[in-house]
C-alpha cells in the first residue's frame, strides 16, 4: 500500500474515533438528562436552582476532577482574549447557550488549549502505532489539521448548543404563553403568572423555566418590568421573543389586556410552527432522492437485473 493510502487511513481512523468519542459522550448526557428528569417526577416535581441546571456531567473521583479542572483554568487564562469587548461577546454567547457560570470563557479556552495538545498527540500515538515509514510532510500536515480540529471543536460544541437551546425556547414557548394567559385569566398578576409559569414548566420544557425563573428573580429584585423583558429577549436571542416583549413593553405602556396580548401572539407563534413543521415535510422527498440514488437503486437493479445478468455471462461463456 501506498504512503497516501495509509496516510488516508490514519485520517479516517481518527476522525471515526473523534466520532465514535462524541456520540458516546451525547448519549450520555442523555442517560444523565433522562435520569434527572424521573428524579424530578418521582420527588413531585422538585427541581434544582437555576444556577446548578447546567452542570456538567458527574465525574467520580472529586479531587481528579478538580485537578483536572485546575489545569484546565490555567491553560485558560493563558489563551483567553485580553479585550473586554471580545470577552463581553463570549459571555453573550455561552449566556444564550444556557452556561451562566463563572469562568466559563476561561474554562472555554482551557478546553480548546486541551484538545489542541490531545488530538495531535492521539494522532502522533495512532501513526507510530500503525510501524509504516510516513514522510515528514505528511506527519507534520496531519498534527497541524489535528491541532485545529482540536483547538475549534469546542466552538462546535457552543454552537450546536445555543441552537438546541433556541429551538427547545422555540418549541416551548407557545404553551407557556398559554399556561401564562390561564393565569392572567384566573386572576394573577402577571408577576405571579411567571412565577408560576416557571414551576409548571420545568418537567416538560427545563429551558423555558430557568428563562422565567430568571426573568421573575428579577422582577422581585426590584428591576424595571421593561429592563427585565429586555434582558429576557437578549439572553433568549429568537426574533420571535424579541417581538412579544417588544408588545408586552407596549402592553404595560399602554395599559391594554395582557391576556388578549399574549393569547394573540401564543397563537400567532403556534401558527408559525406548524408551518415550519409544513416547510420540513415538503422538503423531505427532496432529502429522500439522495438515499434512493445511492442506496436503494442499486438494490433494485441487482435483485431485477442481476439474474439476467448472470445467465447472459453465463451463455456468453459457453
Amino acid at each position: 500500500m501506498s504512503e497516501a493510502g495509509l496516510f488516508v487511513i490514519v485520517i479516517v481512523v481518527f476522525a471515526g474515533t473523534l466520532f465514535l468519542s462524541t456520540t458516546v459522550l451525547q448519549v450520555v448526557r442523555f442517560r444523565w438528562e433522562h435520569s434527572n428528569l424521573l428524579n424530578k417526577v418521582k420527588y413531585n416535581g422538585t427541581a434544582k436552582p437555576v444556577e446548578a441546571a447546567d452542570e456538567v456531567l458527574p465525574v467520580e473521583g472529586e479531587g481528579a476532577r478538580r485537578h483536572f479542572m485546575r489545569v484546565i483554568g490555567r491553560l485558560g487564562s493563558f489563551a483567553k482574549p485580553k479585550k473586554e469587548a471580545e470577552q463581553g461577546h463570549l459571555n453573550q454567547r455561552f449566556l444564550r447557550a444556557g452556561y451562566r457560570m463563572r469562568g466559563a470563557v476561561i474554562a472555554f479556552f482551557g478546553f480548546k488549549v486541551f484538545f489542541a495538545i490531545l488530538f495531535p498527540c492521539l494522532l502522533y500515538v495512532a501513526i507510530l502505532s500503525l510501524q509504516k515509514p510516513f514522510t515528514s510532510l505528511h506527519v507534520s500536515l496531519s498534527l497541524i489539521v489535528a491541532a485545529i480540529m482540536g483547538f475549534y471543536l469546542p466552538d462546535g460544541w457552543l454552537k450546536f448548543a445555543t441552537l438546541r437551546r433556541q429551538e427547545m425556547l422555540e418549541k416551548g414557548f407557545p404553551d407557556a404563553l398559554d399556561l401564562l394567559v390561564v393565569c392572567v385569566e384566573a386572576g394573577m398578576g402577571l408577576d405571579q403568572a411567571i412565577s408560576r409559569v416557571s414551576e409548571e414548566m420545568r418537567l416538560t420544557n427545563r429551558v423555558i423555566s430557568d428563562e422565567f425563573k430568571v426573568l421573575n428573580l428579577e422582577l422581585r429584585a426590584g428591576m424595571a418590568r421593561r429592563d427585565a423583558l429586555r434582558n429576557l429577549a437578549f439572553r433568549c436571542g429568537i426574533a420571535d421573543v424579541n417581538s412579544l416583549v417588544t408588545l408586552m413593553i407596549q402592553t404595560d405602556k399602554y395599559g391594554t389586556r395582557v391576556a388578549q396580548t399574549l393569547r394573540v401572539y401564543s397563537d400567532s407563534m403556534r401558527m408559525k410552527r406548524y408551518q415550519k413543521a409544513e416547510e420540513l415535510a415538503h422538503k423531505l422527498p427532496v432529502k429522500l432522492v439522495f438515499p434512493l440514488i445511492l442506496f436503494i437503486f442499486p438494490s433494485l437493479f441487482v435483485a431485477i437485473i442481476g439474474s439476467a445478468l448472470v445467465q447472459l455471462y453465463r451463455m456468453m461463456g459457453h
